[in-house]
């Protein structure tokens, strides 16, 4: 059965995004196995990719590393691609990130996706016990180069690096006297800023705007992005991917209740509060202040929130403003139901294969 309107096929790529939501009332236990679920359905409704984000100390998120639930997923689906969306660069060392993201490679080739972002993903306390020194961003770049650099084997012969080698890798093959994987983890550049644009483009990687946070200018990072693009080995022109928030559900009213869940946690955040995802009956109790008010109808409205077709509308109208590839539906709110019930519905709406009519697994 469909609900709504269906339009035939999508004019883009559809993905999924998951914070691993853990809502109050939930536990750990439940929260990650709801993006099991999520990332199976994901995987039988035919979405492209379905990612995870890093987040630390935040009560709403149970996906800390990505990584670790990537190498879950990896035997849970079998098409969708997977990945990190993203991992927080300077929180780690590049040399284990490509260890960890090589290892995923040989257990899923050509399914790995890498995306590599700078900011913290926490607050100033936890960045700090994370070892992240003030000035991490500022290294990001040569961050990025390094990691590259040891997912490839490639360093420059007076690097200091030179002899260093992750494995498994490409070193690893050749000295096992194999023939090294033609795969690596697909490489993306997070942002939701200039810089982040920029960057992508002068590397010649793939770029991942962030339209969840805050009043991104999407349509200034893309120019920038395509302006500064120069081909590169793994890529010979732009490729771009948007995130959106989404709270999608046949009851118009319970996706904006929803909706209004993340909107209440990024408040918190705002007052230093806390992320947390409190229950819909919760935030509609909520007496905030004037100033308060518009902050919870902005991050409200902001999310792409109703029925399928509505939905739809919104996200056809920001593919044609921006030209995107992709889209990337950020599910998040306080039910794990709702979410991917959401996914579901646009998947019908888009006619994605239904589950009962794709192949039996062999």
């Amino acid at each position: 059965m469909h609900h709504g309107r269906s339009s035939g096929t999508a004019p883009f790529k559809l993905s999924v995004l998951s914070a691993g939501g853990t809502g109050v009332g939930m536990t750990a236990e439940e929260g990650l196995k709801a993006v099991i679920s999520l990332a199976r359905t994901a995987d039988r409704r035919g979405y492209h990719r379905f990612w995870m984000s890093e987040h630390h100390a935040m009560g709403a998120t149970s996906v800390s590393s990505p990584q670790l639930m990537v190498a879950r997923l990896i035997a849970e689906t079998a098409a969708v691609r997977l990945g990190a969306g993203g991992v927080m660069l300077p929180n780690h060392s590049p040399l284990l990130i490509a260890e960890q993201f090589g290892m995923l490679e040989a257990l899923a080739p050509g399914r790995i996706d890498l995306g590599v972002g700078r900011a913290p993903g926490t607050d100033g306390a936890t960045a700090a016990a994370l070892r992240r020194g003030a000035d991490a961003n500022d290294g990001f770049p040569q961050q990025v180069l390094e990691l590259e650099g040891f997912l490839r084997d490639e360093f420059p012969s007076d690097h200091p690096y030179r002899h260093v080698h992750a494995v498994p890798g490409p070193w690893q093959a050749r000295e096992n006297r194999v023939t090294p994987s033609p795969a690596l983890p697909e490489m993306w550049i997070l942002g939701s800023s200039p810089y982040s644009a920029r960057l992508a483009g002068q590397l010649g990687r793939p770029y991942a705007f962030a339209l969840q946070f805050g009043d991104a200018d999407i349509d200034t990072a893309m120019q920038l992005y395509r302006d500064s693009f120069r081909p590169s080995d793994v890529l010979a022109e732009p490729q771009t991917l948007v995130s959106v928030p989404v709270a999608i559900s046949d009851d118009t009213a319970e996706a904006k209740r929803q909706a209004a869940t993340s909107a209440m946690a990024m408040l918190r955040m705002f007052k230093r509060e806390g992320y947390l995802l409190l229950p819909p009956d919760e935030v509609e109790a909520y007496e905030a202040t004037l100033q308060e008010r518009q902050i919870l109808d902005s991050y409200t409205n902001r999310s792409f929130h109703g029925n399928a077709a509505a939905v739809a509308d919104r996200l056809e109208a920001l593919w044609k403003r921006t030209g995107v590839d992709e889209v990337m539906l950020v599910v998040g709110g306080h039910s794990t139901t709702l979410d991917e019930e959401g996914i579901n519905l646009l998947a019908d709406h888009y006619s994605l294969p239904r589950p009962d009519t794709l192949p039996a697994a062999s």
